[in-house]
């Protein structure tokens, strides 16, 4: 399987597009937003981060769900050890970061696929693990984690600043 494609039943995972970038980014700020995610709200620092695509390609691999007719469900972005946009992942490692489906990208598998295809292309890239960071609140993610075989690894949470502690998974391949 060509590591940028994978075809789900009703959408296709790959490489986002330059010309995608804007809209990814919107879609991450407002999954964030709408699930209530930001400590600050629409006046958190983090949205700038959450909408800059074009700065995430530049040091990982930003990976997206379209339909058939083209529309972006969500995105992911695929981090390779020794990356300014590694957080946890270290020698061997990747890691995946600002996992996000847009509202009718939800319910239909998208955000297991994008985890899924970040897992294929640290295998295919020689990793053992992947590792990840979440928030205790995104209740969803986690049960798409732990239902793909990632488990807690709370000996590696940590805290980008004292108010937030990020909860950490792992996953062997």
């Amino acid at each position: 399987m060509d590591q940028k494609t994978r075809s789900e039943s009703d959408f296709t995972i790959r490489a986002a597009e330059p010309a995608e970038y804007d809209a990814l980014g919107e879609i991450t700020a407002r999954a964030y937003l709408d699930d209530g995610l930001l400590d600050f709200g629409t006046g958190d620092p983090y949205l700038k981060t959450l909408r800059d695509v074009a700065g995430r390609a530049e040091g990982s691999e930003v990976l997206v769900a379209v339909d058939g007719a083209g529309t972006l469900l969500g995105g992911v972005a695929y981090v390779g050890a020794g990356s300014a946009w590694a957080d946890l992942a270290g020698d061997g490692e990747a890691e995946f970061r600002m996992l996000a489906v847009a509202p009718g990208g939800r319910g239909r598998g998208v955000g297991g696929a994008l985890v899924r295809a970040c897992v294929d292309r640290a295998r295919a890239t020689g990793c053992v693990r992947v590792r990840l960071s979440t928030q205790k609140a995104m209740l969803s993610a986690h049960r798409i984690y732990e239902r793909l075989g990632f488990v807690r690894t709370p000996e590696r949470d940590w805290a980008p600043y004292p108010e937030l502690v990020l909860l950490t998974y792992s996953l062997e391949i």
